[in-house]
């Protein structure tokens, strides 16, 4: 298994809970991101700069993601790409992505984004918290316990 990060919106506490998993684990990491992003010091990650556009993270991740890597992301459509590549897709918040339950994510996704583009009003994510951060903590700490032995 290998892990790789969606860089460019990571929220600065996971910084720190990621860096000691990945070398308690000593899981090869790559972030990628459109701009530098540091975790901190380690043998162990690797930084990935894409081109400025769009979706040019989301492309060079699924480009290299492998049957059973792991992606951390809260991009909906990146998690569906990834899924379809037999990966395993979290999001910021310890939220795992399913086959099972991705077409519904994309789904109401893209009803907000429809409700947005009409000019209605609508809430956006709950702040982040600590609690965010130990579910994060949790579920990266489970993943890795069944998968890096």
């Amino acid at each position: 298994m290998k892990l790789f990060i969606d860089g460019d919106a990571l929220p600065n506490g996971l910084k720190p809970i990621l860096l000691k998993a990945i070398n308690r684990v000593g899981i090869e990491t790559f972030v990628v991101a459109n701009k530098r992003i540091s975790l901190g010091a380690s043998k162990f990650v690797n930084y990935i700069i894409v081109g400025l556009g769009a979706d040019e993270a989301d492309d060079k991740i699924v480009e290299m993601v492998l049957d059973g890597d792991l992606v951390i992301t809260a991009d909906i459509p990146l998690a569906d790409r990834v899924l379809t590549k037999c990966a395993h897709a979290i999001d910021h918040r310890g939220g795992v992505f399913t086959p099972n339950d991705i077409k519904h994510y994309l789904s109401l996704r893209n009803f907000m984004q429809e409700l947005r583009e009409s000019g209605e009003q609508t809430n956006g994510p709950t702040p982040f918290s600590k609690k965010d951060i130990h579910e994060f903590a949790n579920k990266l700490n489970q993943i890795f316990t069944k998968y890096c032995k």
